[in-house]
């Protein structure tokens, strides 16, 4: 995932670990050779069309909005379309309360119409007060689930991990986030939930308790599900 650190000026560029302290209370449950957690790569703010969310603070967040309401009210004064019009206008109104584009309340439809003009906020915007930027995963969390996206951990052997997927995605789209194999050849996954292994001690006292499921493709993953996928080779 791509972040655009926007007037953030004492934030390092380049890939950062979002150190979820879920996958790190399961490191202590589960034995592994080495912890990996989710990665998220921010960029500058020159990037921010091509970002998938974008990251400010309170100072710099008028600069975002005045950007995109600068644009709404050019595409105004052209006079577009009756249909494009009424869209434009809902988003002058959200910017003028100091909104962003994806706060506007926009139905499916109406943000398929201005999709074409990539508007810097209709992208999820993080705002975070200057200080909280010298503890950067908690702002890393908050990022990734304003944008919709949650975890799910494997764990045991060579490592604990933590993998990125988004909010909806079934079991069998989350096996092929490892690996295409074991989404071709996909049988079951077998899924704890985190508060089970966390409540019962760890992955092996969970089966025990009978707290493991078996969920076939298309089982809706859950944010931090503890899982291994069986497959066929």
């Amino acid at each position: 995932m791509k972040i655009s650190v926007f007037g953030v000026t004492d934030v390092t560029l380049g890939k950062h670990n979002v150190k979820d302290p879920r996958l790190d209370q399961a490191d202590k449950l589960v034995e592994a050779k080495k912890k990996v957690y989710v990665q998220v790569d921010l960029v500058e703010a020159a990037e921010a069309a091509n970002a998938d969310a974008i990251l400010t603070d309170p100072d710099s967040q008028a600069d975002l909005i005045l950007q995109d309401l600068e644009f709404v009210e050019t595409r105004l004064s052209r006079n577009p379309p009756a249909e494009e019009k009424s869209v434009m206008e809902k988003l002058k109104a959200s910017l003028e309360k100091s909104e962003f584009v994806f706060q506007a309340g926009l139905s499916p439809a109406e943000s398929q119409l201005i999709a074409p003009y990539n508007l810097l906020t209709q992208r999820p915007v993080i705002v975070a007060e200057k200080a909280a930027f010298a503890d950067l995963s908690p702002v890393l969390i908050k990022a990734l689930q304003t944008s919709g996206y949650i975890s799910f951990l494997t764990v045991g052997g060579k490592e604990n991990r933590a993998w990125l997927i988004k909010q909806g995605t079934s079991a069998w789209d989350a096996a092929g986030s490892i690996h295409s194999d074991l989404q071709k050849g996909f049988i079951r996954a077998e899924v704890i939930s985190f508060d089970d292994l966390i409540n019962c001690g760890g992955e092996t006292q969970a089966k025990r308790a009978g707290k493991m499921r078996l969920e076939t493709k298309d089982y809706i993953m859950q944010d931090c599900d503890v899982t291994n996928f069986r497959f066929s080779k």
